[in-house]
C-alpha cells in the first residue's frame, strides 16, 4: 500500500511511520512544511516532501503524483480548513481512505469518570476538531475519524480500548505505539473501522 502521512514531522505522525515501516511493507509519502528535515529510515520505502496542507493544488499534485491508497492525518493548526483540503485533494487524486486524527470529547462522550471537563461543551478549544470530524465524516470517502486520548510515549505499549460514536469514552490516555497500531489495522484490513469514529483509550487509564 503506498500511504500518505500528513503531519509526519509531529510525534504521532513519526510513531506511526516508524510502526509502519516495523509492521508492513508499505511505501510512505512523508508530508509537513518541513518534511525535508526528516531522516529517513528506509529511502526505498520513503519519501519526503515539503507540502502545506492547506495548499489544495500542491497536496493535489503530491497525491496524484506518488499514486497514494491511503491518507493519514496528524496535524494541529487549522484543523477545519486542513480537512477540506485533505478531502477535496484526495477526490482530485483519486485516492478513497482517509484517517483523520481528532481528539476526545468532540461528542460530550467523556463521562465523569474520566473527565467531563474535557468534553467540547465545557472546553470550546475543541470546536475546529469537531468541525473537522464533521468535514470528514461527510465526505463520502472511506474515512475513519480517530479519537485519541491524551497521548504518551511508550513504544511496548500497544494495548488500547476501542469506544465507537455514541459510546461513553473509556479512558483519559493512550500510548502513541498504540494509535500507530490501530492506524495499522484500518489500513490493512479493509472491513474494519471504514465510516466509523473510534475513540482510542489504554484500559483502565
Amino acid at each position: 500500500m503506498k500511504v500518505a502521512i500528513i503531519g509526519a514531522t509531529g510525534s504521532l505522525g513519526r510513531t506511526v511511520a516508524d510502526y509502519l515501516l516495523e509492521h508492513s511493507d508499505d511505501e510512505m509519502t512523508l508530508m509537513a512544511r518541513s518534511a525535508s528535515s526528516l531522516r529517513l529510515r528506509d529511502a526505498e520505502r520513503q519519501t519526503a516532501l515539503d507540502i502545506d496542507a492547506t495548499d489544495e493544488s500542491a497536496l493535489s499534485t503530491a497525491l496524484s503524483g506518488s499514486r497514494i491508497d491511503a491518507v493519514f492525518v496528524a496535524v494541529s493548526g487549522a484543523l477545519t480548513e486542513i480537512a477540506e483540503t485533505v478531502v477535496t485533494a484526495m477526490k482530485a487524486a483519486g485516492a478513497r481512505r482517509l484517517i483523520f486524527i481528532s481528539s476526545m470529547g468532540i461528542y460530550d462522550e467523556i463521562p465523569a469518570s474520566v473527565g467531563a471537563e474535557g468534553n467540547l461543551s465545557r472546553n470550546p478549544m475543541l470546536r475546529s476538531y469537531r468541525e473537522a470530524a464533521d468535514v470528514v465524516e461527510e465526505s463520502g470517502l472511506d474515512y475513519t475519524v480517530i479519537r485519541p486520548g491524551w497521548f504518551d510515549n511508550g513504544s511496548d505499549d500497544t494495548g488500547y480500548q476501542i469506544t465507537r460514536k455514541g459510546e461513553p469514552f473509556g479512558g483519559h490516555d493512550v500510548s502513541r505505539a498504540a494509535i500507530a497500531n490501530l492506524v495499522s489495522r484500518l489500513l490493512h484490513t479493509p472491513s474494519f473501522g471504514t465510516h466509523e469514529s473510534l475513540g482510542i483509550n489504554r484500559p483502565n487509564s
